[in-house]
């Protein structure tokens, strides 16, 4: 695909420690940076900037080995891995608690004069806000996430990242936590070209200056576990849309495999499902939410 920009993930690399419907998990690889590669790059090459303990690092190498990803920009730090906590309930995580050590340890490290999309995943809200500075002169789209707990315990820098970004993924109550309301009035206020808000079953609305996009979840496959979607919803659009020429006509296409690379991830527990996935079965998944959108209309 000649000419196509670069697509950038900055984000978390985690160990996450969950309980739920389907049992308890013990250190399973995750995080935003991780969920978000493994989306995009059943569509286009994906570089990934994280910070990793020496305790993960081979499980990591082996959770995204075979897949277009650039993992240059990781450093391996004599730290712990950061670790997240979380329960289950009603298809939504109960965050209980993280231990984020590593980022006083990292420092965001982006090429120089990046001009091409880069999407800053949930990560402590200090480092997501140096991560957005660092490339919202350069980047040509520069996307970013917010996590519930954070926007609560660092409201200013969740603020700046929301300042600085061009494109914003957030769910309902991090929405609500943000100050919320009217979806097209706050999109405005914070001069967003897009605002994305993901419903879980509800499905997934991107709103721009063009008007409302909504694309409804798929809800033929079971979700065992709703950890990673939002950024595998990311992922999928965003390496969609950039690879099919991210012409404004495009965007229901892209939303369409962001749910799609969602609804692969959240059948199978952690990463499993995503990771295993491929581009066919992906188009296959994509057909289903289309297949569902034409039922619905």
């Amino acid at each position: 695909m000649p000419d196509v920009p670069e697509l950038l993930v900055a984000g978390s690399i985690a160990l996450d420690t969950r309980e739920g419907p389907y049992g308890k998990l013990h250190e399973e690889i995750g995080g935003s940076a991780v969920y978000f590669a493994l989306a995009a790059s059943l569509i286009l090459p994906v570089k990934v900037s994280a910070p990793v303990g020496h305790d993960s690092v081979a499980r990591v190498t082996d959770a995204l080995a075979g897949r277009p990803i650039d993992t240059s920009l990781v450093k391996v730090l004599d730290a712990p891995t950061y670790r997240w906590k979380a329960r289950q309930e009603h298809g939504r995580n109960v965050d209980l608690g993280s231990s984020d050590r590593i980022y006083d340890e990292w420092e965001p490290q982006v090429p120089d004069h990046f001009a091409g999309w880069a999407f800053i995943g949930s990560m402590r809200p200090d480092r997501q806000a140096q991560a957005t500075k660092a490339l919202h002169h350069s980047a040509r789209l520069l996307a970013a996430d917010a996590m519930l707990s954070y926007v609560k315990s660092q409201p200013p820098e969740a603020k700046d990242v929301l300042r600085r970004a061009s494109w914003f993924f957030c769910n309902e109550d991090e929405f609500a936590a943000l100050g919320g309301g009217n979806a097209e009035e706050f999109r405005r206020q914070w001069w967003l070209d897009g605002l994305v808000v993901k419903s879980g079953p509800g499905g997934v609305t991107a709103h721009t200056a063009d008007g409302r996009v909504h694309v409804p979840a798929l809800l033929d496959h079971p979700a065992f576990d709703t950890t990673g979607a939002g950024d595998a919803v990311a992922g999928g659009m965003l390496a969609r849309w950039l690879s099919t020429g991210a012409q404004r006509g495009g965007l229901q296409d892209a939303l369409v495999c962001g749910v799609a690379c969602a609804s692969l991830t959240i059948e199978s527990i952690g990463i499993r499902g995503i990771a295993t996935a491929t581009p066919r079965l992906l188009e296959e998944r994509m057909a289903e939410v289309w297949e569902c959108m034409r039922r619905e209309s």
